[in-house]
């Protein structure tokens, strides 16, 4: 297994951490992953390398606000001055067209984790003629909150600065979710039951940090628009979905809230939704204390795919 790591330059000229993993036997197929909020793509190294023992080559990018493209261009927990979401969903267009550039490589699998899995979303909304299947790890459900706290995070963004790290926001997304957790040692627990890999998320500084007030508009805005009906049914029809999720995650309201966008896109007319509630697990199931179940449980859904 070799890995490359690079930075791509999108169409606006901003640059974008990327990394990929090239495999030693025989090519499966491409999955690129797409991160969620205030991480980074280097903490899916690890099953990064675990698909490019099993044939598949990986690819994965920081996003604008996030991780190393923070480093290159911007701020963290900060997208755009205007229309942030959308051009995070149009930089995946862009970095994956450009990493299979004079490259000879299956037709692609998207994998979104959290807010990757918003914008995953968006993306087979727009492009999911450029996709063999998707993956969506610790989604969620749209709801009234959603659009309220777009309202509020607009008006804060106009208010007190675009740029301004937004704790009110950060408390009204992330205040409850450690609630379930019977005497939480950390205000992350509710990420997983390894309290190993809970310190790595607290130790890591370009994890956990606040987003401006403008990045919580645009995560809004977005969850918002990706659960309207008109925009489900974009989807084509014939694109495999799997869902997977822990029982206790509260991104995915403890299951309800994934059981609700399955529903939703089977509504819209997709044929193949497949999901999967790992029992007990919190929402970084790939880092949880039996992750390798998530991992056979994804490679038996992805053989089963691949034969069709």
């Amino acid at each position: 297994m070799e890995k490359v790591e690079k930075f791509l330059k999108m169409s606006d000229g901003q640059e974008l951490f990327v990394a990929c993993y090239e495999p030693t036997n025989l090519l499966r197929g491409h999955i690129h992953i797409l991160h969620g909020m205030a991480e980074h793509c280097g903490r899916y190294d690890t099953y990064a390398k675990q698909l490019a023992d099993m044939g598949y080559f990986v690819s994965m990018h920081d996003h604008r606000g996030h991780g190393q493209t923070s480093d290159r261009n911007g701020k963290l927990g900060f997208f755009a001055e205007h229309k942030g979401f959308e051009r995070v969903v149009r930089d995946v267009f862009e970095v994956t067209q450009l990493i299979r550039k004079n490259r000879d490589l299956p037709p692609m699998i998207l994998f979104g984790h959290s807010m990757g899995s918003f914008i995953a979303r968006r993306y087979v909304q727009l492009f999911s003629t450029t996709i063999k299947a998707l993956i969506l790890c610790g989604t969620g459900a749209g709801t009234r909150l959603h659009e309220i706290g777009n309202r509020v995070a607009n008006i804060l963004a106009q208010t007190k600065g675009k740029n301004i790290p937004s704790e009110l926001m950060d408390k009204l997304s992330f205040g409850s979710f450690n609630k379930s957790v019977l005497n939480p040692s950390t205000m992350f627990d509710w990420l997983s039951r390894d309290p190993q890999e809970v310190q790595k998320y607290i130790d890591d500084p370009k994890c956990g940090f606040i987003g401006t007030h403008q990045f919580f508009a645009d995560v809004t805005y977005g969850i918002s628009l990706i659960s309207k009906k008109e925009e489900m049914a974009r989807v084509r029809h014939d694109l495999p979905v799997l869902l997977i999720s822990g029982s206790e995650d509260p991104v995915g309201d403890y299951g309800v809230g994934v059981f609700k966008v399955a529903e939703q896109l089977t509504e819209a007319g997709l044929e193949n939704v497949c999901v999967y509630l790992f029992e007990g697990m919190r929402h970084e199931i790939l880092n949880e204390t039996n992750k390798e179940q998530v991992y056979e449980v994804i490679k038996r859904w992805l053989k089963h795919e691949q034969r069709l």
